[in-house]
């Protein structure tokens, strides 16, 4: 197509436009911006509907980002089958990636003081609240749970809310990570590592969790595969996953676990507890990681922890029922010392970008734990082979 000298002047212009107000590249960079965005929105129980609504004049804190890809949650299916938060309708999606395409001219760095410009890859992690004590730098003092997230929020008259979309708003006052040093199947990881990097921060305020220690991993669904990866970029190398899948069990050993027990394979715990004994070669775990949703999986990992050792429990991120144990025999005689985690800090996730690249580094296959792709107008599909339990991370990606 011939370009005349009225479309170069308009181009120029263009440029030139962007520059003064903290956009420039944008046009040469992604194209023309749309006026309007497509969004999956969660109307009812078990249906996402793509529903398509005007892009709105940015603040000047604020960051357009057009989507490339967003992770399937477990949260995102408990809400897409019983909406536990009473959210609906609501645009989903949290552990989501994409590309600036505009910028408020007072936006220059991210949160962690590195600088942002059109092109660039991003990260959201969470809106502030008014605390005070959710900042960068306080490591383990207070978690983010009680903050905003992107793809858990209110429907408001943006709608772009949630990152299963075409384009997502962040708004002044969100924390936002350039990670454009990352590709794409790490960036949609970030989310779900983080919780794995807060927990192995949590387990080792109990001063159990060493380098040569023995350590269960059970449940071997992406968390516990996740888990024991961070373990072993950690240097732990004597790590035992305990799932009744076998496949699962087969890629816990690519991600850095030693050996693997069959639940299946045993008729009670007490044989259970026995096999992950047999498998430390004689010995119970140093320190567990529970990594399910299960009560019974719960009560059950008491029996594979020495006396003195250590658990961190990080499966029951909604209310998944009581558990039964005997306070005695599980807690009190064996002194067990037990630490819960939830979600991350903002530290957290700045870490998870290095252990990204330090799992790649010593070989862990990290981005196979995406084992399905789904473009956003299908996304209904990406929500049932999650709830099948078909593969591990599923993931829904603009092309």
């Amino acid at each position: 197509m011939a370009i005349n000298s009225a479309d170069i002047e308009a181009i120029v212009k263009q440029v030139l436009q962007g520059m003064s107000t903290g956009t420039a590249g944008s046009a040469a960079v992604t194209g023309a911006i749309p006026k309007t965005a497509k969004v999956a929105m969660l109307t009812g129980l078990e249906k996402m509907e793509i529903k398509e609504f005007p892009i709105p004049e940015l603040g000047d804190g604020d960051i357009l980002v057009k989507v490339e890809g967003c992770g399937v949650c477990g949260t995102d299916a408990h809400e897409y089958k019983r909406d536990p938060f009473g959210l609906i309708p609501v645009a989903l999606g949290h552990e989501g990636t994409g590309e600036i395409v505009k910028m408020g001219k007072n936006v220059k760095k991210d949160s962690a003081g590195k600088d942002l410009k059109v092109g660039d890859k991003v990260v959201t992690c969470m809106i502030f609240k008014d605390n005070p004590d959710i900042t960068m730098f306080d490591l383990n003092k207070q978690n983010v749970g009680g903050a905003d997230v992107y793809g858990l929020l209110p429907d408001d008259e943006v709608h772009l809310n949630g990152w299963f979309s075409d384009y997502i708003i962040v708004r002044e006052g969100s924390t936002v990570f350039n990670v454009s040093d990352l590709d794409l199947d790490s960036r949609i990881l970030i989310e779900p590592c983080a919780v794995l990097i807060h927990a192995v921060e949590r387990a080792k305020t109990t001063g159990i969790l060493r380098f040569n220690s023995r350590v269960v991993v059970q449940g071997c669904g992406p968390i516990g595969l996740i888990c024991i990866a961070v373990l072993r970029t950690m240097g732990i190398e004597n790590i035992t996953a305990v799932d009744g899948e076998q496949k699962r069990l087969d890629f816990a050993l690519q991600m850095g676990a030693t050996k693997t027990v069959n639940f299946k394979d045993h008729k009670g715990i007490e044989a259970l507890a026995g096999a992950v004994e047999a498998s430390f070669g004689g010995y119970l775990a140093d320190f567990a990681f529970q990594c399910t949703g299960s009560p019974v999986a719960h009560a059950n990992i008491y029996k594979f922890i020495r006396n003195g050792g250590g658990l961190c429990e990080l499966g029951f991120f909604i209310n998944g029922g009581d558990a039964t144990i005997n306070p005695h025999f599980d807690i009190c005689s064996k002194e067990i010392t037990t630490v819960g985690s939830w979600v991350y800090t903002l530290r957290d996730y700045a870490t998870t970008f290095d252990f990204l690249k330090r799992a790649k580094g010593i070989g862990l296959p990290i981005e196979k734990l995406i084992t399905h792709k789904f473009p956003l107008e299908e996304i209904n599909e990406a929500f049932v082979t999650n709830l099948k339990m078909e593969g591990l991370k599923i993931a829904v990606v603009n092309k």
